[in-house]
Formats: C-alpha cells, sequence, structure tokens
C-alpha cells in the first residue's frame, strides 16, 4: 500500500533545501573565494588581521579565519584610513573586486561610502606574539590558545580533516562498518605495562569492581564487533605512558585501526593497507590539481602544504613515492637481517632475533616504502598467529610492518590467532590473566573464522604527508611526559646553537675566501674597483651556496630531533 504523505511535494523540497543550505551562516573566507559572489557587490568579511601594509593614499590588510590557508586582501581606501593591530578580528563591509596581485579577489572599503562599515569585533594585547616576523615552532609551543592560526599549525588541521574525511569515504566504499569501541578497559593489549590506571578521586575500592586503564588498542573490543560486522574500522584516542621522547611518539594519540573477517593470508591485510594509504595521498594530489579550485586559490592541495616549516619539495617526493604504480615490496624479517648484515659496518652486525632500530627502519625503506613481515614470536604480542612457514629453530609470526622513507614505522598489522586451544596455549606462557580475558577467548569457541587488522597512528601519517617529522606539532594539543618536554627542549636549544655556531664558521671561511680570491694588496686601505664587484660576484655566490648549507644544516638539526637526546 502507499502511504501519502500530508505535506505537498513542493514543502517537503523547500524543507529539504532549507535544511541543507548553510546560508543562515556567516560565509568564510574559503567559500567567498571557492564561490566568488557577483564583482561589484557589497560583502561582509570577517576574519583576524594577519598583515598590515600602508601608504598615504592606500593601505592593505590580510585577514584570514583559519577555513583556509589563502588570505583575503582588503583595500582601505583615502588618506584616513582606520588604525588595526595584527590579530584583531574584525568584520568588512565593502566592495567585491577583482584582485590587482596575487590574489584573485578583494575587498574594497571606502570610507566615503555610507554602505561600508569596519567593525573591531575583538582588540588584541600590545605583546600580541603572532606578528608577521619569523618565529620558531619552540616559541609558538609556548601559546598553544592561539598558535593555530598560525599557517603551518592550521594547515595541519585542514589536512587531518581531509584525511578523516577521505578514510570514511574509502571504507565505507568497501562495506567497512565505523564502529566506538570503549576507551576505558582492563586489558593491556599489547602486553607492554605502558598502561594509565584510571580510578576515582578518592578510591576505595575499584570503581567498575577491578582496575581499569585507558585504552592502549582497541583492537581486541574491535576484533569481537568485526566478526559480528565482517568488516569495522575505528579512529580513536590511545593512551601509552612509554617513556620515549622522540619526535614520533605522543602519551595520547589517536589510532586508526581496522579488523577484517575471512581473510586467508598476510598478503590480503598489507595489500588493504598500501590501498588504503595510496587512496589518502591520491586525493590530496588530485585536489592541488583541481582547476576549478586551484585558480581561485581556494581549497586546493597547498592548503595542506602552507607554512614557513613545510618543504613543498619533499612532500611532492612523499606523495610521488607512496604513488609508485608497483606494488612496494615485501621482505622478511630474516631478509632484513641479512640485507642490513651487508650494509652495515662489522661492529653494528645483527643476530637472528635483535630489534630493528630507527636507523635499521630507515636503510630498509630508503627507496621506497616496504613491508617487512613474519617478525621473531617473542617480540609480538600473544594474539598473533603462527607464520605460514613456522620454523621451531626460528619462530615467527604471520605479522607485518610498514616502513617508509626518512620516518621509519608507520603502521603495523597481522593475522590474529583463531584457534581457541593455541590461543590459550600464548596466553598461559605470557602469564596473562585468563580470567580477565575470557570474553576474548570465547569469540575462537563461537563461530570462529580467519581474520587479520592492523593499526596506524594518526598523527604519523600526517607528519609523513605534511612533511613535517614531529608529531607533537601535528597534535593540536599534545600530552607526553613533561620530563622529557622539558629535557627535548633544552636539547633542542643546544641543536640551534651548534647549528648557529657552525653556519658561522663557514660563513667566516667563505668570506676570508672572496678576500683572498679577490684583493691582490692587502696593505692598501681602500679597494680598487675591480676588487669590489669580484668581491660582490663572490658574495652572490655565497649566497646561494648558504641556502643549500642551510638546507643541510636543517636536515642535520631534524634527525638529531627525531633521535632525541642520549
Amino acid at each position: 500500500m502507499l502511504i501519502q504523505s500530508r505535506f505537498p511535494l513542493k514543502a517537503l523540497q523547500q524543507v529539504s533545501l532549507k535544511r541543507f543550505n548553510s546560508s543562515s551562516l556567516n560565509p568564510t573566507i574559503k567559500n567567498q573565494l571557492s564561490n566568488p559572489p557577483p564583482i561589484g557587490s557589497i560583502i561582509e568579511a570577517r576574519g583576524f588581521v594577519k598583515s598590515i601594509r600602508s601608504s598615504k593614499k592606500v593601505g592593505f590588510v590580510d585577514i584570514t579565519d583559519g577555513s583556509i590557508s589563502n588570505n583575503l586582501n582588503i583595500v582601505l581606501q583615502g588618506p584616513d584610513q582606520p588604525k588595526f593591530k595584527v590579530g584583531q578580528s574584525i568584520v568588512v563591509k565593502g566592495d567585491w573586486t577583482v584582485g590587482k596581485g596575487k590574489q584573485p579577489f578583494e575587498l574594497k572599503y571606502n570610507p566615503e561610502n555610507p554602505q561600508h562599515a569596519i567593525t573591531i569585533l575583538g582588540d588584541v594585547t600590545d605583546d600580541y606574539p603572532l606578528q608577521k616576523k619569523a618565529t620558531s615552532m619552540s616559541f609558538l609551543r609556548n601559546f598553544p590558545e592561539i598558535k593555530h592560526r598560525t599557517s603551518t599549525l592550521g594547515s595541519f588541521l585542514r589536512l587531518r580533516s581531509h584525511l578523516e574525511f577521505k578514510l570514511m569515504e574509502f571504507f565505507q566504499s568497501r562495506d567497512f562498518i565505523k564502529v566506538t569501541p570503549p576507551l576505558i578497559t582492563s586489558s593491556d593489549c599489547e602486553g607492554a605495562g605502558e598502561v594509565f590506571k584510571i580510578e576515582p578521586l578518592n578510591p576505595k575500592e575499584p570503581f567498575f569492581g577491578k582496575n581499569a586503564y585507558l585504552t592502549v588498542s582497541t583492537q581486541l573490543h574491535l576484533e569481537c564487533l568485526a566478526l559480528a560486522l565482517n568488516r569495522a574500522w575505528t579512529l580513536t584516542p590511545c593512551f601509552r605512558a612509554e617513556n620515549s621522547n622522540t619526535t614520533r611518539h605522543l602519551s595520547e594519540f589517536w589510532m586508526l585501526e581496522a579488523e577484517i573477517s575471512h581473510v586467508d593470508n598476510m598478503d590480503q591485510v598489507t595489500t588493504f593497507t598500501e590501498d588504503m594509504i595510496k587512496f589518502v595521498t591520491r586525493s590530496l594530489v588530485e585536489s592541488s590539481h583541481s582547476t576549478e579550485l586551484s585558480d581561485l586559490g581556494a581549497g586546493n592541495g597547498n592548503d595542506y602544504l602552507n607554512g614557513t616549516y613545510i618543504e613543498k619539495d619533499v612532500v611532492q617526493s612523499r606523495w610521488s613515492n607512496i604513488l609508485s604504480a608497483e606494488r612496494w615490496p615485501r621482505m622478511t624479517y630474516t631478509e632484513a637481517i641479512e640485507y642490513l648484515n651487508k650494509t652495515l659496518p662489522q661492529d653494528e652486525q645483527l643476530i637472528w632475533g635483535d630489534s630493528l632500530q630507527l636507523k635499521h627502519e630507515r636503510l630498509l625503506a630508503e627507496k621506497s616504502p616496504i613491508f617487512i613481515t613474519d617478525y621473531p614470536e617473542s617480540q609480538k604480542p600473544f594474539y598473533m598467529l603462527k607464520s605460514a612457514n613456522y620454523k621451531a629453530e626460528n619462530p615467527t609470526v604471520a605479522c607485518f610492518d610498514l616502513l617508509v622513507p626518512e620516518f621509519g614505522e608507520l603502521a603495523g598489522g597481522s593475522m590474529r590467532e583463531h584457534d581457541y586451544q593455541v590461543l590459550l596455549a600464548n596466553m598461559k606462557q605470557e602469564n596473562m590473566n585468563i580470567e580477565d580475558m575470557e570474553w576474548y577467548l570465547n569469540l575462537r569457541k563461537q563461530g570462529t573464522i580467519p581474520h587479520g587488522g592492523f593499526g596506524l597512528g594518526f598523527e604519523r601519517l600526517i607528519s609523513y604527508l605534511a612533511g613535517y617529522d614531529n608529531v607533537r606539532d601535528i597534535s593540536a594539543f599534545p600530552r607526553m611526559d613533561q620530563l622529557n618536554v622539558k629535557e627535548q627542549q633544552e636539547f633542542q636549544q643546544i641543536v640551534e646553537q651548534k647549528q648557529m655556531k657552525d653556519f658561522m664558521n663557514l660563513y667566516s671561511n667563505l668570506v676570508s675566501r672572496c678576500f683572498d680570491d679577490c684583493v691582490n694588496d692587502f696593505t692598501s686601505n681602500s679597494l680598487t674597483s675591480k676588487e669590489t664587484s669580484c668581491i660582490a660576484k663572490c658574495s652572490e655566490k655565497f649566497l646561494k651556496h648558504s641556502e643549500r648549507v642551510g638546507q643541510r644544516f636543517q636536515e642535520q638539526n631534524a634527525l638529531l630531533m627525531q633521535q632525541g637526546p642520549k
């Protein structure tokens, strides 16, 4: 039976349009640049003052609202220009016109036009820290409440939002269900003991009847949901009380985790992981090449690469490397040890069973992303399935770590042990509390199936794709061991001081070389025009050379900061 609606179709259409039309909100600068109003129309624009330039007859104010990396140029006409301060939030009402400079559009304010107006919504103090001058990232970390107004840190947040949207699109198109596993748990999934215990302020007895912790991984609960839904994924915060003071670790971070039912081998999981990373990377390349948006300077890939601290050549190289037409290579742990021993000096040789360090990971991933598979059983958690080529003398499990160039580990996964007796034996061998894990064990009794999954540190993915290798600035409000933070800050100052000392020594040597090459008579009190010209040309060469040297120092600085203080 066809049920007739009490509302006419036209009325329903109007309700639908009204519901999804964003005109009830004030337009963002991104919206105004990507969907520009008619030229000559009077509009309002809102944002923070980013920079100010003025002359006797005309002034320019760049404003930004964070919705996009691009600024909107405000042209102030006439001699009586209002005075602004960098950081103020303002509303400007003026004529929308075609831009005369690099920007496609600009807003012209004329104080003699009664329809034009400027309102200061919020003033700033005279010591507002985000002025239009070079600042270090360590300086910005002192202002967590406003640091995201900078181009670099704002672009990280926009990149994060874009990647989340694309990941949802990727998983949705492959029949995955997004789920929300608990963040409070009674188990340590990784078995490393690096958990945060939670309890009431005045604990008399355990609030939950047993000890409870913030999760280090949602994998165990995600397996339970995936076995019911076939394929499940999540993106949630995880917490680890690990004493790692590197630029790749946080105490609170976001983990993308996926569990896949009915996979028969590890290659299916690695290929899926590769496809996922290529999908989101391709979306960045495609958005940066979008004619419609890049012509307007709005919403394109550069929106995710904007800022002083982002090296676009590095980013483009990483994107191209990820999107290689060939499948990323696979190499077993045993093969990796053999390969490294051919490369490493004699006093750094590895034996089977050694853990791979960061320098080893970088050697293995020197040319392209690479999957290292089948690690020693002793290095991995209890839930991993034994390798297909399992050997008693060198026992391995069906797992992988994804290593990427210049960075190291990005993701890790495994086939999960689905046999009850084997899993129970693994847990007993690890001296685990079987009673607490009974619910997880029972999954192997009730219609067990082969399954596998992986986890990926979301801040690491953003960091790698942005070409900025410090996850502490990728996280909006990073949480980490405060003792290590102080140690890291002191170490960074030492690194920066050493870099400056090395650069000044080089500068002194090159300037001396210029005089040695150009000046014939050092006893003379003046230089000839020929000598002056020679020194000028030599200095120009030095400036070009210093750019390359400065780049090398930056790379050395980044490497030292990644390794952290010893």
